[in-house]
């Protein structure tokens, strides 16, 4: 039987569902049309995440990922083999103005990932952010559309950048424990900072150091979202809600781990569903989220 186009976007949307904790609440606020082209795009992006942070072997990663980016290079070029994510993929690709070169880069920035690579300076981090989390927002611009603009792009550009600091800092623990560090060496030393964690497997904050950095690094990323959310006047109403949400809930989260950084020494700090909810409804109702 011949699967549908339809279809092909249902799967998309259904591993959206199951998997955008976060983004979810935003994207459902979107019009039918761009709410499954983000959902493909999304899928998509979670694929490629998942390859970098599964159980293979580095060189399988590497590998899996190196196949996957020759598949995106096939969608760019109108041929090669597609499974239903990737024909949803290229569907959006045909109606929507999104630079699928963006996911070549999210590949760029997982590879970095995989091989462990660490962050001496903060322009450094931004590099790496600019792969794994800038491409999104301008994916998703390309979904929302905007009025005329030239800083269109840098915005969703700088927004993403300032959604992946916030994970960064929810996340010290979780990729300490993965053999990641994302916090820049020269930060870790400005703040007199030896990351590890005790025989609980609980971060050390030596003489309040760590939180120090973490209180320092969550106010620099929210100049980041101060510059990035310029772009929700740009939008249309449901667009700008769905932008508004995403970056409301990880804003809340940053805020809350900047009033109390200790919260993440001990485990993966998330808002609960009903605060992700009333985010959304006030992003909804243009009201500050």
């Amino acid at each position: 039987m011949t699967t549908t186009l339809d279809q092909h976007y249902a799967v998309a949307e259904s591993i959206t569902r199951d998997q955008a904790r976060n983004f979810y609440y935003g994207i459902r606020l979107l019009s039918p049309r761009k709410r499954s082209a983000l959902c493909a795009l999304y899928a998509l992006a979670r694929r490629i995440d998942d390859i970098g942070d599964g159980d293979l072997p580095d060189d399988e990663k590497l590998a899996g990922l190196g196949a996957l980016r020759r598949q995106i290079v096939g969608l760019l070029a109108g041929a090669g083999e597609a499974d239903s994510v990737l024909c949803a993929v290229a569907d959006v690709a045909q109606r929507f103005p999104v630079p699928l070169t963006a996911f070549e880069e999210l590949i760029d920035g997982v590879e970095m990932d995989v091989r462990a690579r660490s962050y001496q300076t903060f322009d450094e981090l931004v590099e790496y952010s600019r792969c794994v989390a800038g491409s999104i927002g301008r994916l998703c611009l390309g979904v929302f559309g905007s009025r005329p603009d030239p800083e269109a792009p840098r915005l969703a550009d700088t927004l993403g950048i300032a959604l992946q600091q916030t994970n960064i800092l929810r996340d010290i623990r979780e990729d300490l424990l993965n053999g990641r560090v994302y916090l820049p060496a020269d930060d870790l030393e400005r703040f007199g900072v030896t990351l590890r964690v005790d025989d609980a497997d609980t971060l050390v904050d030596d003489d309040g150091a760590l939180s120090a950095l973490i209180r320092y690094m969550a106010e620099r990323a929210q100049g980041w979202y101060a510059e990035g959310l310029r772009l929700v006047p740009l939008l249309d109403r449901r667009s700008a809600a769905c932008c508004g949400a995403m970056a409301g809930i990880y804003r809340r989260l940053l805020a809350e781990i900047h009033e109390d950084p200790t919260q993440v020494f001990d485990q993966r700090l998330s808002l609960s569903p009903w605060q992700k909810a009333t985010v959304a409804a006030r992003a909804l109702t243009r009201r500050s989220a």
